[in-house]
């Protein structure tokens, strides 16, 4: 697939895709109007006043990554489209529910669902945003889906649920502790970041007719590159060009955020200790400098990007068995090699 027929596809899939997490919105009763309207908010369907509103879709990545496993193994992308809803409505119910737990008011440069109407209705709204999910999916079975893999496409999804919830039990837990370890954060982003688009791949693999063997190829490249998209970011939210990221220079440093290049500092024998210092209390701006020099002398830049190329390798050999010879010819494989370049 060229990058011309993987913009085709989008341009087709992406508005069917949109139409169909409308209709799982959609309220007849005046009274729940504003409850379904707060989720319509976060997806950006409407402002605050909860009018009707246009801002970008954006690539809703994992969505997109369903219907293209599910064409790639063959089937036809409108047998996914549930799935895909559902996808990226779990995946927004766990930003909606983080941005209360780590207080966060702005997403999107906008105010968060909580900053808005408040903790009590954003968690509600959250709840029934994932509740909603497994109603979507539920559409698989209408439209001709076999039993077989609507219970097989069931599993998954509920299966990453869990995993979603303990990647950020994991993360949350983190931020008392001093002592995280590489090995632990690499646990965290595999339940947080990646069991979901590991999931988007395996279940459009499975309705597009994949066998059970391909189905766990397709997974484990998804959680290979969601794991480099995760460590893309740690690399980004301190080297990044801010002109490209949105974000001022050495952003997550200020944050004294226990990204991958943070904690392999933090451990190392030499540079560890005196990055310790710095993060006794919150850095300021002047002393970014100096962090950045403990974790250049860590090689701590050099370590993420070496576990970047790693993991990316390991999510290529899978697409290759799942896919064979035609993998490097896919858009999944395209998409992969993008995650490498991109700046933001």
């Amino acid at each position: 697939m060229t990058k011309e027929t993987l913009q085709a596809f989008i341009g087709t899939w992406l508005p069917r895709l949109e139409e169909e997490m409308r209709r799982t919105l959609d309220c007849s009763e005046p009274a729940l109007e504003p409850f379904y309207g707060m989720m319509g908010y976060h997806l950006g369907w409407r402002n605050a006043a909860l009018e009707p509103e246009r801002l970008p879709a954006g690539k809703r990545l994992r969505p997109m990554l369903c219907l293209l496993a599910c064409a790639e193994a063959g089937g036809d992308p409108f047998d996914a489209l549930p799935a895909a809803a559902a996808i990226e409505l779990l995946h927004n119910f766990s930003l909606i529910h983080d941005d209360v737990e780590d207080g966060d008011e702005t997403r999107r440069h906008r105010a968060t669902v909580w900053a808005v109407w408040g903790v009590p209705q954003a968690i509600n709204a959250g709840d029934g945003m994932f509740a909603l999910s497994f109603r979507v999916l539920q559409r698989l079975r209408g439209i001709g889906v076999d039993e077989r893999v609507v219970l097989d496409v069931l599993a998954h999804f509920t299966t990453t649920c869990l995993e979603l919830t303990e990647g950020q039990y994991l993360d949350m837990r983190f931020e008392a502790r001093d002592d995280v370890t590489v090995e632990e954060y690499l646990r965290m982003i595999s339940g947080k970041t990646a069991a979901l688009i590991g999931a988007a791949l395996a279940i459009g693999a499975r309705i597009g007719g994949a066998s059970l063997e391909q189905v766990e190829d397709l997974r484990q490249f998804g959680r290979s590159i969601g794991l480099t998209f995760q460590i893309q970011d740690d690399i980004l939210g301190i080297w990044g060009d801010p002109a490209m990221t949105g974000k001022a220079a050495g952003n997550d440093i200020l944050r004294r955020k226990k990204s991958l290049p943070l904690l392999y500092a933090l451990n190392h024998p030499h540079a560890g200790p005196h990055l310790h210092e710095f993060f006794v209390e919150p850095p300021s701006p002047q002393d970014v400098p100096d962090v950045m020099a403990l974790l250049d002398e860590a090689g701590a830049r050099a370590y993420a990007e070496g576990e970047l190329l790693r993991l990316h390798e390991e999510g290529v050999i899978a697409l290759a068995r799942g896919l064979g010879d035609n993998a490097r010819q896919s858009a999944l494989y395209g998409l992969a090699e993008g995650m490498l370049q991109r700046e933001a």
